[in-house]
């Protein structure tokens, strides 16, 4: 299930994941990811908490989908904040970066541990919020 920690004025989406990605999910991520462009942002910053993720509970076509919307959109994607208690999250999104970065000049994906969360708040909340 999916559900946004906060809503914001700005070009910033808070999403938690709790128990499970499914597809409805993943549609959902999308329509709310598609309201913030609507409102006339270039691109969208994310901020996703997934410590309560159950991958036993996620579909992996869901998680497939996602990624390959993720990859058309890339260039709508502004910094990116993943908040989790995971070690294995934590040494991923350095090597994730090294590609995120290359292909999106000035834009970063960082880790956060849950008990960072207002930082990475305000990871997300402090980059150019721009209008087209």
């Amino acid at each position: 299930m999916i559900e946004q920690l906060k809503t914001f004025k700005e070009n910033v989406l808070a999403l938690e994941v709790i128990d499970g990605f499914t597809e409805t999910d993943e549609k959902l991520c999308q329509k709310f990811f598609q309201q913030k462009l609507e409102e006339g942002f270039e691109q969208v910053n994310i901020l996703v908490k997934l410590d309560n993720l159950k991958l036993s509970q996620s579909s992996v076509k869901a998680f497939m989908e996602d990624t390959i919307w993720a990859l058309r959109n890339y260039k709508k994607i502004g910094h990116l904040a993943i908040v989790a208690h995971s070690g294995v999250l934590k040494a991923l999104v350095p090597i994730d970066n090294l590609f995120f970065e290359r292909a999106s000049k000035g834009r970063y994906e960082r880790y956060f541990d849950v008990s960072q969360l207002d930082e990475a708040v305000a990871f997300v909340n402090s980059i150019d919020n721009k209008k087209e």
